[in-house]
This record gives C-alpha cells, structure tokens and sequence, in this order.
C-alpha cells in the first residue's frame, strides 16, 4: 500500500494546520468531556463549536445552527472556488451515555472531525487553489439511541456528497500496543438494528384481594423475556437480542395495568436482520396472547450495517503510515460474535463512507466508566489527532484527485 502522490501534495499542510489549531481542538475536546449531554439534548457542544467557528468566520466557515430542524445538530461549511466541485463531508458526534459521561468517547470523535474539517480546508486552500470545492462538518447528534444521522440523512444534509468521514475510538488491543488504527471494523463490528418500545396493557386490580379481576401487564413482560431467552437457541452467534424493563408496575399490591420494554435486535446485516426481528415480534406477541393483554409497539430508528469503501480504507492507511503511525486495513475478528451499532452506516449506503477505528489507553471497553476516564486523556486527544491528519489528507485527495474520486465512487456503486 503505497503513499499516492496525490497525498504528498497535503500532508505538510495537514499537519502545519493541525499544530497552528492544536490549542482550540483541545479546548474543545475538553469543554465536550468534561459537561456530558444525552441525545438531542447537546446544547452546550452544539454552542461551543459552533461559537469556534464563529470566531473564524474570516476564514470563510458559514456556521448553520439547528441546521436541518434539529435543534442541536450544526453545519459549518467551507466553499472555494466558482465551480461546483466535488464535496466532502466530515460527522461529529457529541452524545454522552446516561450515567457514564463519554463513555464512547463521542468528544474525540467530534473533536478528530473538527481537526479534520479545517485542516482539509486550509491544505486545500494552499496547495489546490484553483480547484473549486466544498467541505462540510456535520453536527450529528443522539448517535447512542436517537439516529441524527438517519434524521440528517431524511432531511438532505448529505445530498451530493462524495465521501463522508469520521473516526471512532476503542481499547488498545493488548498484543498489538503500537497499533493506532485499523480501517475497518472486524467482521461483526457494526451490525444492523432495530430498536423497539414494546408496552403491554393489562387491567389493574387488587393483588391479595381480587387477582383474578387483573390482567397482568407484568406478566407478558416477564413471558416475553422468556420467549426471546429460548430464541436465542436458535439465533446465530453473530445475532443479538437484548433489552431492559422500563416499567413493570407500580405497587406490588396492585396488577400492573402497564409495563414497558426497551429492546434492541440486532444482525450482521440489513438482510439478516428482517427475519430476526419478525421472530422477536412473534415472542411479544405470542406473550400478549397468553396474559390477555394488548400490545403496542414504538420503533426507534433502524441502523444499516457499514458498507467499506476500499479505496478510502487503502488511502487512509497509507496516510498514516506514512506519518509515522500503525495501521492496518483491517483485522480479524477472534470469535466474530462481538459489535455495536451505528446510524453511520445508514449514511455508508447513501454515500461513500469511512468510518474508522483508533485505539485509546483505558481499562475497560466502550460503554464502561473506566473508557470515560481513557477518552478524557491528553494521550487519547493525541491519537485522535493523529487520525484526524489522516482523514484530512484522503480528503483532500478526494477533493483535488479525479481519479481517486472516481475509484471511490465505482467502490461505492458496485455493490449498490
């Protein structure tokens, strides 16, 4: 995997740009750990970055609050040039997890696309002068549980774009300590979802008195947690199925009438995934019939499976070995059984998308405190950084190599 002399072009002024901003990127990657904001709820993130860019608005970054009628999602763009020009789009993520702070390290993710963001604009600025171009950063908000992006996507924030980047943080693997990023996820990294509210409506009655005057709401919940623990029997290892008890009644002298569950389903795959989640709809229902009650289902947004775009893998590794860092096209997963979700991938079927991972020092994985604690660090922003560098060179080799693009593209449409 050979540097393309096309990025040869960038990286001097990629990394000049980093270091003259170094000192707002940690700032705001501070201001975005230290005060946790849950989904759609990221209103102090949304104005500190978006108050950075206001005060460089002489560079040319139109700043759009509430962009695309969310109210905390932004987009700052950079245009250049008299032409249209190709456009490349960069995610920032800032939810927080209830109770754990950046337990996903969302702040790293948001500040590595703000890094790259403006160091693909000024090393654009520099080096392709009379190429015309534009360069996007999204606020993409509630990547945890709300879909931004999905919601994004519907309203036409990546309309015409021709890749969209962003990074995403995970524990250093303990054999591979020097190894700061891998291009794609291992098989079973990012697997599609359904996300589903299921409540259940019963009658209230006295519990010791008259019982049999109830329909009990807690009951289905309970038959339906045993439906789905006897499906996974049959659920391949690859396949998840999980959920919480939101409510389940209220006094334990009373039937409860209601009772909620939150659950999310989950498979390697968007085809994969139909046929699973009709079989958990089955166990809902299937509990419903047998206590009586009614059952009424929420759906949440659905996360596609990430699509990998080759030639911006290939082009982002090469990047970063060449500034001195590990990293590899991908590795292989030892059980292929583990992965999360994300609403990046239903943009990874919109448009060419890259959706890397880069390891942080921390004593637990994602979604522990012990991660809030690793993402928090001055070692973590670094390394973030270091990524950044690497997106902001393949994009502007997007931007400014008509070849490249057009690999990228035919990568994207071959399996559309």
């Amino acid at each position: 995997m050979q540097l393309e002399g096309s990025q040869l072009r960038f990286i001097d002024e990629v990394q000049a740009s980093l270091q003259r901003h170094d000192a707002r990127l940690l700032d705001i990657n501070q201001k975005i750990w230290s005060n946790p904001e849950l989904a759609y709820e990221e209103f102090e993130a949304h104005r500190n970055i978006c108050d950075l860019f206001d005060k460089l608005k002489d560079q040319g970054y139109v700043v759009r609050r509430q962009a695309y009628g969310l109210e905390t999602a932004f987009e700052i763009e950079f245009k250049h040039g008299t032409g249209d020009g190709r456009i490349v789009a960069f995610n920032a993520e800032y939810d927080a997890l209830p109770g754990m702070g950046h337990a996903c390290g969302h702040n790293l993710i948001a500040t590595s696309s703000i890094a790259s963001f403006i160091s693909t604009c000024e090393a654009m600025r520099a080096v392709s002068k009379d190429t015309s171009f534009t360069v996007r950063l999204l606020g993409t908000p509630a990547e945890e549980s709300g879909g931004g992006k999905v919601r994004l996507l519907d309203a036409g924030a990546y309309r015409d774009v021709d890749a969209c980047l962003m990074v995403h943080p995970m524990p250093m693997a303990p054999d591979h300590p020097k190894l700061l990023s891998i291009a794609t996820a291992p098989t079973g990294g990012f697997l599609a979802n359904d996300k589903v509210k299921v409540t259940f409506t019963g009658k209230p009655a006295h519990a010791a008195a008259a019982p049999w005057e109830g329909i009990n709401a807690l009951d289905a919940v309970v038959a339906a947690y045993v439906n789905i623990s006897l499906l996974r029997q049959q659920m391949l290892p690859s396949q998840k199925v999980h959920g919480v008890i939101l409510n389940g009644g209220d006094r334990p002298n009373v039937i409860p009438a209601s009772a909620t569950v939150d659950y999310y389903i989950r498979s390697p795959t968007i085809k994969t995934l139909k046929p699973l989640t009709e079989k958990v709809i089955k166990c809902f229902e299937s509990a419903a019939t047998a206590t009586g009650c009614k059952v009424d289902f929420e759906w949440g947004p659905s996360y596609a499976d990430l699509k990998t775009n080759t030639p911006i893998c290939e082009s982002y590794v090469s990047a970063l070995r060449s500034m001195g860092h590990q990293a590899v096209f991908s590795v292989p997963a030892q059980d292929k059984t583990g992965g999360g979700s994300t609403d990046m991938g239903n943009v990874s079927y919109a448009v060419p998308g890259f959706h890397g991972i880069f390891t942080i020092q921390t004593d637990g994985v994602n979604h522990t405190p012990q991660f809030t604690a690793g993402a928090g660090s001055l070692e973590s922003y670094k390394r973030a950084i270091d990524c950044a560098a690497a997106m902001a060179v393949v994009a502007c080799q997007v931007l400014d190599d008509d070849k490249f693009a057009e690999t990228v593209k035919a990568d994207f449409s071959k399996d559309s």
